[in-house]
């Protein structure tokens, strides 16, 4: 009655059933795995609501790249981050994951594959599964920084495989694809014929460089550069999102993207008309988000270089914290840590991590909420002897 591509696990695991025991009971929750920044506590420009008003609402220009206006608007964003992409190159869509989904409609049939990173954010498998594709993994290893291995994910490769998805700063990992990683990328993808489908969502967010190193600009392999507001504003509600496309083979590219987006027309004219005046709005914005994730991480590395057993692991970007542990149960730490002290964290098989002992937390999580909780999970850890040994 219903498709393979829809057959998931619908019953919740064990920590969402005791999330909602937690709150049906009216108990309090320390919710460190906040990743909605609507929902953080940042004061929004007072003028967003004024631009929103002023969109014309009554009219409807369905251009299936998205109207020129708004591509002019994204191509200009570009350039004040020092990368040359023009309107001609973009394609506007209602969100990044749409932008995933169209893709995999451009590049790949039924039974074909692509390389997704792990760890990493766990939509994939959905994305691709929801258009008949397969995804196969390859590792992120951390040494002195995360780093692609790059020979496991040259063995990934099927005659199938018609994409490598990078992600960049990666989700969780908050690491970059390194200037070498990307050279021999780029030359794999030349000599297989393989897109490069790049994720950039969080490449306004970088802790120490001031500028990210993107793929946009200067693609020589056929690459997708993907962005939008849900991140670049802290605004997912307004839902649009981009990509370019540049490299050998993008003009065909862009011809049958422009029929795929047709079909669909899913972007809002409304949001569209305003996005010139709404990424002016981005410093505003991006200031309060980054000083939220730099304070929260520095207090993080200051707190946790006096516990045995846990370390802080390195990281160049994004909106996350990845803590690994030197030993212990990580399913059972992050249940008991909910039931027994109120605070809630990401284990780290929810982002693919190779291996127990990892934790993910949000550092969009107000400053008194992250103290407090992670006062509590290192109480926890304390308490309950889960780190068997120190680094």
């Amino acid at each position: 009655m219903f498709s393979q591509r829809s057959t998931w696990e619908l019953q919740p695991n064990l920590l969402s059933q005791a999330l909602q025991a937690r709150r049906q009971a009216g108990l309090p929750v320390l919710d460190l795995t906040l990743s909605n920044p609507t929902q953080a506590g940042f004061q929004y420009p007072p003028q967003l609501q004024d631009i929103l008003a002023g969109a014309d609402a009554s009219a409807y220009a369905p251009e299936p790249l998205g109207l020129l206006s708004a591509r002019q608007a994204v191509a200009g964003y570009y350039a004040q981050r020092g990368q040359q992409v023009r309107p001609e190159e973009l394609l506007l869509t209602a969100s990044t994951s749409e932008a995933y989904a169209f893709l995999f409609k451009l590049l790949a049939d039924p039974g074909d594959q692509v390389l997704v990173p792990r760890p990493s954010y766990p939509l994939f498998e959905f994305l691709a599964g929801l258009e008949s594709v397969e995804t196969r993994p390859y590792p992120l290893r951390y040494r002195e920084g995360w780093e692609i291995d790059l020979d496991h994910l040259a063995a990934a490769l099927t005659p199938r495989t018609r994409a490598i998805v990078l992600v960049h700063p990666n989700n969780p990992t908050g690491s970059l694809v390194s200037p070498g990683e990307r050279a021999l990328l780029e030359e794999l993808a030349l000599e297989r014929g393989l897109a490069l489908i790049v994720d950039e969502v969080f490449g306004d967010y970088l802790w120490e460089e001031p500028q990210l190193p993107s793929f946009a600009g200067q693609a020589r392999a056929l690459t997708f550069v993907l962005s939008g507001l849900s991140k670049v504003l802290g605004l997912p509600q307004l839902k649009l999102g981009w990509m370019a496309m540049q490299g050998a083979g993008a003009a065909e590219a862009r011809a049958r993207l422009e029929i795929i987006a047709d079909t669909y027309l899913s972007v809002a004219t409304p949001v569209q008309q305003a996005l010139p005046q709404l990424l002016a709005l981005r410093p505003a914005i991006q200031r309060q988000i980054r000083q939220r994730v730099q304070d929260n991480h520095r207090w993080l590395q200051e707190r946790l270089e006096r516990i045995s057993g846990v370390r802080l692991l390195r990281a160049a970007g994004g909106w996350y914290a990845v803590l690994e542990l030197a030993g212990g149960d990580e399913d059972a730490l992050v249940l008991g840590l909910l039931r027994e002290q109120g605070a809630l964290v990401h284990p780290g098989y929810f982002f693919d991590f190779a291996g127990p002992g990892f934790l993910v937390l949000s550092l969009l999580t107000p400053a008194v909420e992250m103290h407090q909780g992670a006062e509590q999970l290192v109480e926890w850890l304390d308490q309950e002897k889960k780190i068997l040994k120190a680094y």
